[in-house]
């Protein structure tokens, strides 16, 4: 593993690195345009944090530094298949329901009883299976359909809830019980002009029962709206989808579950895929972000402090390198976290150009499961699961 980062060195290069400085950044919020609407997203979306895509928001990758391990609510990304709905705690209930509890009696939780419930608290990040899903065109010549983001579809927060298997025991699930599926209470979401229903995804009891939680709380607080008040599930390592926001109903079933979001989307299609497509997608990849602006315009003769995240959903962070050559060179990046499970780390390696021009900086995440970043990823219709390293441009002058 690589060492953290010393104190020391990072106040250093922070005061000698031309990125990221106090008048920089005051500079550039001076000049920042007002914050950008999108539709059915309740907070603000200042351009300077986020880029609007749609009925969604990307975080730009630049606006993680400085903001330490966990992503502030008002910096996280927001995926949304159509509004945010603005509920309320006392109108809110939880019905679980289904063949697969006993005497298959649908059991209600109204908020001030989940939150009477045994409270856990877990890290964990939430990324959006899409993420990096731009890449696939702009990287590797290869045509994908959705959102096309770039790699801040994903954030990392501490949540607060109930364990799943908490409330599957107290409303009575059978041994029988072999699935489960979340419902969200947004907007019934149409596509193509067919009604597809609310958003749905089932899980399997295992993994239901293992660490996922109805959360509502993020960071310490209430969630927001666009995260999910007044109770969201989180499904840590598993693509965003799973972690379904403003649940209102779980069936519990006998038999295997099913939805558009585990047979039309949420599949790999294409080439190399069965007609069919893949088994329903669980966990996701792994992947590496710098923290900085596409097209940015480094001094040549000084020394920059290059940062950035590193992730895997299959086991902690091993080893973070960084090129600064378009992949003919790679030096160990260091760690400025203890990596964990579920979560990501921030990464540091301090960079002094000579030469001017333009320059493809790159960052390859290795976990300790020997999964390594390729230099392509496998393609699918739908642009689900990019891992590649990706070609950072930026120029110096």
């Amino acid at each position: 593993m690589s060492p953290a980062v010393d104190r020391r060195d990072l106040l250093k290069l922070l005061a000698a690195g031309s990125l990221a400085g106090p008048a920089v950044a005051a500079a550039q919020l001076a000049a920042a345009p007002a914050a950008r609407a999108a539709p059915g997203i309740v907070k603000p979306l200042p351009p300077e944090v986020f880029t609007v895509r749609g009925t969604n928001a990307e975080t730009r990758t630049d606006a993680f530094r400085g903001t330490g391990l966990l992503t502030p609510a008002d910096r996280f990304f927001v995926r949304n298949h159509t509004a945010t709905p603005r509920l309320s705690e006392r109108d809110w209930k939880l019905t679980v329901w289904g063949s697969g509890l006993r005497g298959r009696r649908a059991v209600e939780f109204d908020y001030a009883r989940l939150r009477s419930l045994p409270s856990v608290t877990r890290t964990a990040v939430v990324e959006c299976a899409g993420n990096g899903r731009s890449y696939f065109a702009s990287q590797q010549g290869e045509p994908v359909s959705g959102t096309p983001w770039t790699l801040g579809a994903i954030g990392a927060a501490r949540w607060r809830g109930v364990r799943l298997r908490d409330v599957l025991e107290r409303a009575g699930a059978s041994p029988s019980a072999v699935a489960v599926m979340p419902r969200g209470l947004d907007d019934e979401f149409v596509t193509d002009g067919v009604n597809l229903g609310r958003v749905r995804r089932p899980l399997p009891l295992a993994k239901a029962v293992d660490d996922v939680i109805l959360a509502y709380e993020m960071n310490g607080e209430p969630l927001p709206y666009d995260h999910g008040f007044p109770v969201r599930v989180v499904v840590p390592s598993w693509i965003g989808i799973a972690s379904v926001k403003w649940v209102g109903d779980i069936e519990v079933s006998e038999t295997p579950l099913d939805s558009p979001w585990t047979t039309r989307f949420y599949r790999l299609f294409g080439a190399g895929h069965p007609p069919e497509g893949s088994a329903p997608l669980t966990r996701q990849t792994l992947k590496s972000a710098f923290e900085l602006a596409p097209g940015a315009q480094l001094p040549a003769g000084r020394e920059h402090l290059l940062t950035g995240r590193a992730w895997s959903a299959a086991a902690p962070v091993r080893q973070v390198e960084v090129s600064v050559d378009g992949g003919a060179h790679w030096q160990t990046a260091r760690l400025c976290d203890v990596p964990r499970r579920d979560g990501w780390v921030r990464w540091a390696v301090p960079w002094r150009p000579e030469r001017t021009g333009p320059v493809h900086l790159l960052s390859r995440t290795t976990d300790r499961a020997g999964n390594t970043q390729p230099v392509r990823s496998a393609h699918n219709t739908q642009g689900y699961l990019f891992d590649a390293v990706v070609r950072h441009q930026v120029t110096v002058t």
